[in-house]
């Protein structure tokens, strides 16, 4: 067993939105600056895997066929607009094939006991994708892919999936809101596209309680975000008892990012990793992170290098700041929302 993977494919430097809209913020050049910073650093010692295509099989474990075939036929006639913010060119059918089966071959792989972290530095991103509806840069929903895999074929009976990306994770809570095999938590911020994810949204049916949404305000930093993740988030993961830990990992919530507002630094998300990463550890279940989000390329590359070294073991978190007194009102009311489902 090695200690952590990595999975990417050159497939998804191929997808280039601005083809058709030159100025779009999802470049090429994210994973290519990414990717350089982790090879200057001898790849922090992760084992690199190549990110396998998806079949249509596993796509279609949560996205319809007329959805996956409609990519296709786009991709195959030249690309073009689906909305005003997702575009895609020849080639962003295989860039999204090899997303979303890099996810699967992670989960795949952690739950073999082949490492106890995974990372997939993969693009297009996928927390925005519905099961009929690309939008919001995304294809194919990468994270839901992973999940589905795991229960579908790996035996799994409850996954957990975070996600802190700055934008809500529209696509896997649709996916996912009225089953009770996953448990889905998105901090995100509000208002901010795509307008999704208010607190009282807690899933459908026998799904109620099984999405735990938490808006936060423009301006929000790291002190609110800790306090959510270890008096909501950690506390109801608990409680579910999950098997496998996924977490769509967007660092557009950096103070730096230019597509939000929120006012995290590159240790906020150290801080993150390490509270997840522990959580997991101390259950003895794998953690797996798809990439999502993070548009200065810089910053993303600067926060995944810090990231990667606390997902695999090192450091231990500090004891968090107590948020200010609006904050802490705003964390109360998350505690008493998600307190009506899960013990907190």
């Amino acid at each position: 067993m090695t200690d952590a993977l990595y999975f990417s494919h050159p497939a998804c430097l191929e997808h280039d939105p601005r083809v058709h809209s030159p100025q779009h913020p999802d470049t090429p050049e994210r994973l290519i600056t990414l990717e350089r910073a982790l090879a200057e650093r001898d790849w922090l010692g992760w084992e690199r895997r190549a990110a396998p295509a998806a079949d249509e099989a596993h796509l279609e474990l949560v996205h319809s066929a007329r959805h996956v075939r409609a990519i296709f036929d786009l991709c195959a006639a030249g690309g073009g607009a689906i909305d005003p913010d997702t575009f895609v060119g020849e080639s962003s059918f295989r860039a999204a094939l090899h997303a979303a089966g890099g996810a699967g071959a992670m989960a795949a792989a952690l739950l073999a006991g082949q490492a106890p972290v995974g990372f997939c530095a993969v693009r297009p991103s996928g927390h925005h994708a519905e099961s009929e509806r690309a939008m919001g840069f995304c294809l194919f929903n990468n994270v839901a892919v992973a999940a589905a895999v795991a229960i579908a074929e790996l035996g799994l009976r409850r996954v957990l999936i975070l996600d802190w990306d700055v934008h809500h994770g529209n696509g896997t809570a649709e996916i996912f809101r009225r089953r009770t095999d996953v448990l889905f938590a998105s901090i995100h911020q509000m208002p901010l596209f795509p307008g999704t994810g208010l607190l009282a949204e807690a899933g459908v049916g026998a799904g109620e309680g099984y999405t735990i949404n938490l808006p936060v305000p423009p301006g929000s930093g790291e002190a609110e975000w800790l306090a959510l993740l270890e008096r909501v988030v950690l506390p109801a993961a608990l409680a579910f008892g999950p098997e496998l830990v996924l977490v769509s990992a967007g660092f557009d919530a950096h103070a730096e990012d230019p597509l939000a507002d929120c006012a995290l630094q590159t240790g906020s998300f150290v801080e993150m990793a390490m509270r997840v990463r522990d959580m997991a550890r101390a259950a003895g279940i794998p953690l797996g992170v798809v990439l999502e989000g993070g548009y200065n390329q810089r910053v993303l590359a600067e926060c995944v290098c810090a990231t990667l070294p606390a997902l695999a073991g090192e450091g231990q978190p500090r004891p968090a700041a107590e948020p200010d007194a609006q904050a802490a009102e705003r964390v109360a009311r998350a505690v008493a929302q998600v307190g009506r489902y899960w013990p907190l």
